[in-house]
């Protein structure tokens, strides 16, 4: 099966971000298919050069479009435009059997429908979070024009599609809300990568000793994006409040994103910046398993709004990966999954001082953090294995492939 996929935001192990593109794309290589996979050259601007590299047998096409969490909306919106438009007219000179486009940003449906029309094969859509409902629940597209076009555009990209990937419950529920028939739509959450977060208890003693402030401390972990909708403030003022049940416990936040200067003036203003919260900017792929290894504990943090906590975030399946407790603030399908589970706990949402009291008391409960880690490693590999759920995707495309073109939408 020759598969052209589509990713605005693809990176590999050596660089910031999430990698379940680049995971599942050289797992699809590895069991026979060939994958060209199209992508933007974040780091540059302007021009319309493409470069081609070879990724673990993933054939990867650059294209330079600059895009940064720092942009503001309409900045970004023109990097997704632009993207649109020269991933459209290079995925069309390709050779294919499907087309599988990865959101977000929600305009990778564009490219993917004329892509799969002019090749005349079927494309599959993956829904990586719910847009335009996130976007339109935070403030982000505002206005009547604005909110309708978000929204023909989601229905064009279900209507043309010959399945629909979605990465949690709750976004396939979404999905499904728009009239998408059940037969079409897969549920395949973000996975864990068991082995690259098998890294021993080493790697994490020597991130400790690197450290001066942390040493034998405990650790807060929080590595991802800094944005609106992840609430990191929500860390830096539960580490303030956490003083005075226990000053020696430590916060770290790896990430980067729109809300960093905001982050670290809040915790200035709490002052607990480089006192017990600390923040280490970006860092690749391949440094975070060692980060999660020195953690007694991973946090995820969202917005207390329900259309966010359908998320699933790669941090989360990181920490059951690397076998950490994991923290959440919000409900939802995961905080189902943390009750059923005991992979570790849910955070009063509204309450910093109630969720220091919350950190604080498991913190001091080895035998806990214990239980609370084998558990996560155990959930990580009997649900989210991510060679398991790759499989799964090979079986959406190779289905997608074999039915007649008259059965999509």
């Amino acid at each position: 099966m020759r598969i052209v996929y589509l990713h605005q935001y693809f990176v590999t192990p050596d660089m910031p971000g999430g990698t379940r593109s680049y995971e599942m794309a050289r797992r699809l290589v590895q069991a026979g298919h060939e994958v060209e996979l199209i992508t933007a050259d974040r780091s540059t601007g302007g021009g319309t050069g493409w470069r081609q590299t070879v990724e673990d047998g993933i054939r990867v096409h650059w294209v330079p479009v600059h895009y940064s969490t720092h942009m503001s909306y309409p900045q970004r919106m023109r990097s997704f435009c632009s993207f649109a438009w020269l991933a459209g007219v290079r995925a069309a000179q390709l050779r294919a059997d499907v087309v599988f486009a990865t959101s977000t940003p929600l305009t990778i449906a564009l490219p993917g429908v004329y892509a799969a029309r002019r090749l005349n094969v079927p494309m599959v859509f993956e829904v990586r979070d719910l847009w335009p409902e996130v976007p339109i629940a935070v403030g982000a597209i505002k206005g009547r024009a604005a909110i309708y076009a978000a929204e023909r555009l989601e229905r064009y990209a279900y209507d043309n599609a010959r399945h629909v990937v979605a990465l949690s419950p709750g976004m396939r529920d979404g999905v499904l809300s728009k009239g998408v028939p059940a037969k079409r739509v897969s549920l395949i959450p973000n996975s864990c990568d068991m082995q690259r977060f098998d890294v021993g208890p080493a790697a994490g003693s020597a991130v400790r000793n690197r450290l001066p402030w942390l040493g034998k401390r405990p650790l807060v972990l929080y590595a991802g994006s800094v944005s609106l909708v992840n609430r990191v403030d929500y860390l830096a003022e539960t580490a303030a409040a956490i003083r005075a049940i226990n000053p020696e416990i430590r916060f770290l936040v790896i990430g980067s994103g729109n809300r960093e200067q905001q982050l670290r003036r809040r915790a200035q203003e709490l002052g607990v910046l480089n006192h017990n919260f600390f923040m280490m900017g970006q860092v690749s792929k391949s440094e975070i398993p060692a980060y999660f290894a020195a953690a007694d504990i991973a946090a995820t943090t969202m917005l207390p709004l329900p259309e966010t906590w359908k998320n699933s975030a790669n941090k989360f399946f990181d920490t059951l990966a690397s076998g950490t407790p994991a923290a959440i603030n919000y409900q939802g399908w995961q905080a189902d999954l943390i009750r059923e589970t005991g992979v570790g706990l849910v955070l009063d949402t509204h309450s910093v001082s109630r969720a220091a009291v919350q950190l604080a008391t498991v913190l001091n409960d080895r035998a806990w953090l214990e239980r609370a880690g084998e558990a996560a490693r155990r959930v990580a590999a009997e649900r989210f294995d991510r060679d398991l759920l790759a499989q799964q995707l090979e079986r959406v495309l190779l289905q997608s492939v074999a039915q007649p073109l008259a059965g999509a939408a």
